[in-house]
């Protein structure tokens, strides 16, 4: 359970940067005049990134199935923003 509730956490800093690199690249595209990745995009990166961040937490402090459940969480949530803003 160690090495899920690792994993689990490296996977939910990882989309709290991309967060951070998608957001970023926003301001400077709106700053610049090119075309940036769009406001909805940003969102939805926050959006999952608070929802990976707070799931690893509740892994971090439970064992067993619960923990299980929760990084379950993160890799659904990385799975999903993956799927629906990089790959579409």
């Amino acid at each position: 359970m160690r090495v899920l509730r690792g994993l689990s956490g490296a996977i939910a800093a990882g989309m709290v940067v991309l967060t951070v690199v998608v957001a970023g690249s926003a301001v400077v595209g709106g700053l610049r005049g090119y075309p940036g990745p769009g406001m909805s995009m940003v969102a939805w990166h926050i959006g999952l990134s608070v929802v990976a961040v707070t799931a690893q937490v509740y892994t971090d402090r439970r064992r067993a199935l619960a923990a299980f459940s929760g990084a379950l969480v993160v890799f659904v949530a990385a799975g999903y923003l993956l799927v629906t803003q990089w790959w579409n």
